[in-house]
């Protein structure tokens, strides 16, 4: 078995994920994809809107959509803190496709910043569900 470390997945809203896992992928800000497993050196770094990846220590993946926050690493413990967040299973698709389109849309027409962010926010719904881009 894998060594494991703890994780938690916290949002102003709720506790999203709180137990063991062998690896966690996620996105930081300006820096691209990072991987954590049990031992990493302590870390601390802004998150982007991404699919994030708890590898849990039976084997089985926990996807979940991250929008913004900070994520950080120390004693053998990933903390993610994000501005919000969402299991996989919690998504609803018509309504990420629908929010991709719109964005979409809008940057069809202009180089809107709040546009640019609802269309990276929509992506982490639709990869964390499974949907292909």
């Amino acid at each position: 078995m894998a060594s494991t470390m703890n994780v938690e997945v916290v949002s102003p809203e709720s506790v999203l994920y709180s137990g063991e896992a062998t690896m966690v992928i996620t996105r930081t800000l300006g820096g691209g994809e990072i991987a954590f497993q049990a031992g990493h050196a302590p870390f601390l770094a802004a998150l982007t809107a991404s699919h994030t990846r708890l590898f849990l220590a039976d084997g089985s993946i926990e996807n979940l959509a991250v929008h913004g926050g900070f994520v950080e690493v120390s004693n053998n413990k990933v903390s993610i803190l994000s501005d919000t967040a969402e299991m996989a299973s919690r998504i609803d698709i018509d309504r990420a496709r629908a929010a991709k389109e719109r964005a979409e849309e809008r940057l069809r027409h202009e180089n809107d910043a709040e546009a640019v962010a609802a269309l990276s926010r929509a992506h982490a719904r639709l990869n964390a569900a499974g949907v292909q881009l």
